[in-house]
């Protein structure tokens, strides 16, 4: 069994790379063996950190043989939670809000979309991406009637803070944030903070 305190937070970061790279191999591919080295080549990663990262999840590997490519993809999978079926809520309407509703991708790791929010009358009882956007005032008692633990934060940065608490209070515990602004939480929520702007700045310096 997998002990999660011996995971680094580094390994836990590349673990999605893996099964990302796994899910997008052909059916044939998918039903051979691979081994860490064709995966470190595939992703331009270290071979020895990409044995490690595998290893601490999985015990399938074999020399000169590899791993089952589906067993990998399970073991990862499980170890990652994606056999679980998560419900997330999305705030907030606009172009970042209507794309993770259109998105479709997200069933396949475990999260079903269950439902979108925002306060313009416009976008209230319109549909996008087969969801019925809600009024902003329905979120508390929508995520405690679905039981949802997962909200995506897509609002401008003025309202950000209100949606958040109307979140964690209606029982969210984990939230992927959006908004250019930094979020009060209870102990025990967990926030993520996307900033697309200091990503692409970060990813342009780092390659200089």
């Amino acid at each position: 069994m997998v002990n999660d305190k011996n995971i680094t937070s580094q390994t836990l970061q590349r673990l999605p790379l893996y099964l990302n790279y796994l899910m997008s191999l052909s059916e044939k591919r998918r039903s051979g063996h691979i081994s860490a080295t064709a995966i470190a080549d595939a992703l331009g990663l270290n071979d020895v950190q990409v044995r490690k990262d595998l290893a601490s999840v999985s015990s399938g590997g074999r020399p000169k043989i590899g791993y089952s490519t589906e067993e990998l993809i399970s073991d990862i999978g499980s170890f990652l939670g994606f056999g679980n079926r998560d419900g997330v809520v999305v705030a907030g309407m606009g172009n970042f809000g209507r794309a993770m509703l259109e998105y479709k991708g997200f069933e396949a790791y475990g999260f079903d979309i269950l439902g979108g929010f925002d306060c313009d009358e416009g976008i209230v009882g319109t549909e996008i991406g087969g969801h019925c956007i809600l009024h902003i005032s329905e979120l508390a008692g929508f995520c405690q009637r679905e039981n949802v633990n997962i909200g995506i934060i897509t609002v401008p940065e003025s309202a950000a803070q209100e949606v958040c608490t109307v979140m964690t209070d209606a029982g969210i515990r984990y939230i992927l944030n959006f908004a250019p602004v930094h979020l009060n939480v209870p102990h025990g929520v967990k926030v993520h903070n996307e900033n697309i702007s200091l990503t692409l700045a970060m990813l342009t310096r780092c390659g200089q």
